[in-house]
């Protein structure tokens, strides 16, 4: 395994011809190009690994590496070969992808769609990347999707949550695992209903980028379907750190419900702030004020502490699940690392399996080779029960994961309890509801 941390390689393979015995699949258009961005032609293969090394999502990019270097650990063959062992495609053999043995760059997205972008070109040019993937951040998902489809490559999004990402901004060349805003809605929803009623005024505070767009949006529009009343909404810079000039207009309002759009470090300081300010003691149209944070983590909650306690959200895995896929990443991980993964070390981790087996179930490392295989795939034992990469936006649909902060908990790492497992159907939607145009598979050379 090679591994540099923004040191690059040197070695320019753009351009290369396909190597010998690497046939395509007949059914694909792209087999009259004679070569594809960065075609192997040795007996390594380089991917990259785009992760926010440093600013607000810091914490999820670390975790993405640990997840990215394990994945690359299994996918040449060693340790104990993790969600290999439970995929339901067997197409890997733990000797590489097409018997090359996987090496990796690594480079600092800062959480900056620029500086993504930079960092993702320089991989592809100068490092020779057959494949982007990483990033904590819906604006620096899409800016690096479409740098790879610009270029020719595939782009494996990390986590990115919004709407945006397989919604107006989908690419072709572009693919991501992890749920969105729309399904985080129609999970959270019913669930803040049941327990909090129908009567509701709500206040929100949204990161001011594309995610938090989409996710208020999301939350706003199922809320009030049954029945809430949004009585505000503020954005936020995502470079803020202190939030307490946007909790005062809040108790100055007539809302009983806080919902931070929030992620990462930013929903750890906002939700402190809250508290700070009295939020959750106090009482709010002969009500108990809640406060509700979308989209969830394990590592937010660590950095929450006990503020957390009782707060809903949603999260798209979550390491106490008990199928065998899910378990076998829980025993890897925590063996490797000495803690449980979180759900962006799996969304990872997953990405990067799904992309190796497509490769290899195609034959071939062309980018449009590998996207026809993904398309419409159905696959099994990665952690989240039966799920379809649907062809027409290149998302994942399965179950997701509603919880709230554990009362009780019994470790560091405790922190969050599932409450409810909502069924893919419910949250399905139409690919065409976002608008945006997939195009056509982008090979580059």
């Amino acid at each position: 395994m090679s591994k540099t941390n923004l040191t690059r390689r040197g070695v320019l393979k753009t351009g290369a011809v396909a190597g010998a015995g690497l046939a395509l699949p007949t059914y694909l258009s792209a087999a009259g190009h004679e070569g594809f961005t960065n075609a192997p032609t040795g007996d390594t293969v380089t991917l990259g690994f785009n992760v926010p090394q440093t600013g607000p999502y810091a914490d999820e990019g670390a975790d993405e590496l640990r997840a990215y270097e394990l994945a690359v650990e299994h996918l040449n063959g060693g340790g104990d070969g993790g969600m290999l062992n439970t995929f339901s495609s067997k197409a890997l053999q733990g000797n590489g992808i097409l018997g090359k043995k996987v090496e990796y760059v690594t480079g600092d997205t800062q959480t900056k769609s620029d500086a993504a972008r930079a960092s993702a070109k320089s991989m592809i040019e100068k490092d020779g990347a057959v494949m982007i993937t990483g990033g904590s951040s819906s604006g620096v998902a899409v800016a690096v999707q479409a740098l790879c489809q610009e270029a020719g490559v595939i782009f494996m999004a990390g986590l990115t949550h919004s709407n945006d990402t397989t919604g107006k901004d989908k690419k072709a060349n572009g693919f991501r695992h992890f749920f969105n805003s729309y399904m985080t809605g129609a999970a959270l929803a019913p669930v803040l209903a049941n327990n909090y009623g129908t009567d509701r005024k709500a206040y929100h505070l949204t990161a001011d980028y594309n995610w938090g767009y989409t996710t208020e949006e999301a939350v706003r529009t199922s809320t009030e379907a049954l029945g809430w009343e949004t009585v505000g909404t503020v954005l936020t810079p995502l470079t803020q750190t202190d939030f307490s000039s946007y909790i005062t207009p809040v108790l100055q309002s007539d809302a009983d419900v806080l919902v931070l759009n929030h992620y990462g470090g930013n929903m750890v300081n906002s939700l402190t702030n809250a508290v700070q300010f009295g939020l959750r003691d106090r009482v709010a149209n002969g009500k108990n004020f809640e406060i509700v944070v979308p989209l969830y983590s394990r590592l937010m909650a660590k950095g929450a502490g006990a503020n957390v306690k009782g707060i809903f959200g949603s999260t798209n895995w979550h390491w106490s699940l008990q199928d065998e896929g899910s378990k076998a990443f829980v025993q890897s991980f925590g063996t490797k690392y000495g803690f449980p993964p979180s759900q962006a070390a799996h969304t990872c981790y997953v990405q990067a399996i799904l992309y190796a087996d497509a490769v290899e179930r195609a034959g071939s490392f062309n980018p449009c080779a590998v996207g026809e295989a993904l398309k419409d795939f159905e696959f099994d034992g990665m952690g989240n029960g039966p799920t379809l990469y649907r062809g027409e936006d290149h998302q994942c649909f399965k179950d997701v994961l509603v919880v709230k902060g554990k009362e009780n908990p019994t470790s560091e790492f405790d922190l969050l309890e599932i409450v409810e497992i909502t069924p893919v159907e419910q949250v399905t939607y139409d690919a065409s509801i976002f608008g945006g145009d997939l195009g056509s598979c982008n090979p580059g050379a």
